[in-house]
């Protein structure tokens, strides 16, 4: 296993359950048509909560019949691509996480190695998870240096995920208007997808306005998600995407355990309750979204 990405470890607030309580939650219902993961991070768990093969399968039995695996340092994105190759349920992200972006000694040489593997391998369909951190980039104390790093490293990732044809994978926390004033200088491609959304109704209308699609993850289920809830309920039946951000982020009644593809049942269901939806009518249109975002089948 390669070392941990910078997202695991800046993420210790939304694992900290796990360290208390690992028992794995059992399997959810199935769902009644398949749908994609687009956002997971199996290598975090491979050999430590659940193997990469076991994940793929629990997730599989579940109807959940493929993921979207991301990678967000070089190691994590070397990871990503080799097991999208061994793994035909999996295509693969790679990018430098806009918190890995202030750690790495060159970033040009960071860069250049994310758009060789960018490139390896036809199931690389994404460049992402790429974006902005104000909240991690203030708890790690490098203030305007980071930012500024963090807003070179979006740019370069914008830049490249345009001129290879990928699909883009923003990662926003806490820097809603700065995103899209960044999208908005650079100009979005032609796919781009809002990871693990977490805005209120009339930011999700300004990413729509300009082409997101938007994902949403376990967050939906929590209690104190109101504003994430309004958010899904105006997103149209074709721009709506369904994530885990695994070991991350694991939805009601699970919150705090370290989450999987598996329990993604959990949170379409919810994600249906919200918008009033059909279930099957959502499963399918997950499907097809995900495969319109991410640029075709595998």
């Amino acid at each position: 296993m390669p070392d941990q990405p910078t997202r695991s470890r800046a993420a210790t607030d939304e694992t900290s359950g796990s360290r208390r309580d690992r028992e794995r939650p059992a399997a959810p219902e199935p769902l009644p048509l398949p749908v994609v993961d687009n956002h997971c991070h199996l290598d975090i768990a491979d050999g430590d909560w659940v193997e990469t093969s076991e994940a793929i399968a629990l997730a599989r039995d579940v109807n959940v019949a493929r993921i979207v695996q991301i990678g967000c340092d070089l190691p994590g994105a070397r990871w990503a691509v080799d097991a999208a190759a061994r793994h035909p349920e999996l295509v693969a992200g790679v990018a430098l996480h806009p918190n890995e972006a202030p750690r790495v000694d060159d970033l040009d040489a960071a860069m250049a190695e994310i758009e060789r593997l960018a490139g390896a391998h036809d199931k690389v369909r994404a460049v992402g998870e790429t974006g902005l951190d104000r909240y991690r980039n203030a708890q790690s104390g490098t203030g305007e240096e980071g930012m500024r790093i963090q807003e070179e490293s979006f740019r370069r990732h914008i830049d490249l995920a345009k001129r290879l044809d990928k699909t883009l994978v923003i990662h926003d926390r806490d820097a809603h208007d700065d995103v899209l004033r960044v999208i908005d200088e650079e100009g979005a491609p032609e796919r781009w997808v809002m990871h693990c959304f977490s805005g209120d109704d009339a930011f999700a209308r300004q990413c729509l306005d300009r082409g997101a699609h938007l994902s949403f993850a376990g967050t939906v289920t929590f209690k104190n998600a109101a504003p994430l809830r309004n958010a899904l309920a105006v997103t149209p039946l074709d721009r709506v995407l369904v994530e885990t951000d695994a070991p991350y982020l694991t939805p009601t009644p699970y919150r705090g355990r370290p989450n999987a593809s598996y329990l993604v049942p959990l949170t379409v269901r919810a994600m249906a309750e919200v918008r009033g939806d059909d279930l099957e009518a959502l499963c399918h249109a997950i499907d097809t979204n995900t495969e319109r975002a991410f640029g075709g089948t595998w």
